[in-house]
């Protein structure tokens, strides 16, 4: 079992002040247990976090007493992705408990030797229930059932140890199996060339002769109106 060594927090040190001298504010708490704030070094709360995770019970030493815990909640730093606060929640030996506990995933799944195939990973964790002894580290999915691209494995196929119940949805799936679409390939769209339009002559078109007895334009000149009945006839 890890184990943690924890100092009692006062309150009104500021949290940022605590994580200067190294440590990291914490609380523990329990169904019979009040509240209680803490400080655990850093360099020891991470060793511990990376083997036991959230569903090993940890020995939490505090005031002469050990308590078994398990890592129930951790904050983190968004810039720095460290962590900025834990919650310990105190256990009872024969009273269950749910956690989160992760998932991982072994073999080879013989459906991705087809081309375009791929597994995909749709959990990391599953939801279980038992007693703090008999709660496991991790859970092992095997990915050499998918045979097939219609084949999924869901919640209900984890195996569990003895003692353990499934708290999460049955039908809920942890992994599935993707085919590539092909890509449709588009027609080339032509870029558009202005050389290409025709550009409209401006001013007069091309002489065409006089038609419907329409006078002709000189150069320089006004049209000329046509004469009606011959000469005209002087003024008298």
């Amino acid at each position: 079992m890890q184990k943690l060594t924890a100092e009692k927090r006062d309150l009104k040190t500021r949290a940022q002040q605590v994580r200067l001298t190294g440590k990291i504010p914490a609380v523990f708490y329990g169904r019979k247990t009040k509240s209680t704030p803490v400080a655990i070094p850093q360099g020891d709360f991470l060793k511990v976090w990376r083997e036991a995770g959230e569903s090993s019970i940890v020995n939490l030493s505090y005031d002469g007493k050990d308590l078994s815990v398990l890592i129930y909640d951790v904050a983190f730093d968004p810039v720095k992705d460290t962590p900025t606060h834990v919650d310990f929640y105190v256990v009872e030996a024969d009273r269950a408990v749910e956690v989160p506990v992760p998932i991982t995933f072994i073999g080879e799944a013989p459906v991705q030797k087809q081309e375009g195939v791929s597994v995909v990973k749709v959990l990391h964790e599953i939801k279980i229930k038992g007693l703090p002894k008999d709660l496991p580290q991790v859970l092992t999915v095997d990915l050499s059932v998918l045979q097939t691209i219609e084949d999924q494995i869901f919640a209900k196929d984890v195996k569990l140890p003895t003692g353990i119940t499934l708290m999460a949805n049955p039908e809920e799936i942890i992994a599935a199996v993707s085919v590539a679409k092909a890509e449709v390939e588009e027609a080339p769209v032509e870029e558009f060339d202005p050389t290409k339009i025709e550009v409209e002559k401006k001013g007069k078109l091309p002489e065409e002769g006089v038609e419907g007895g329409e006078a002709k334009v000189e150069a320089g000149g006004a049209p000329k109106p046509k004469a009606e009945g011959g000469k005209k006839e002087k003024d008298k």
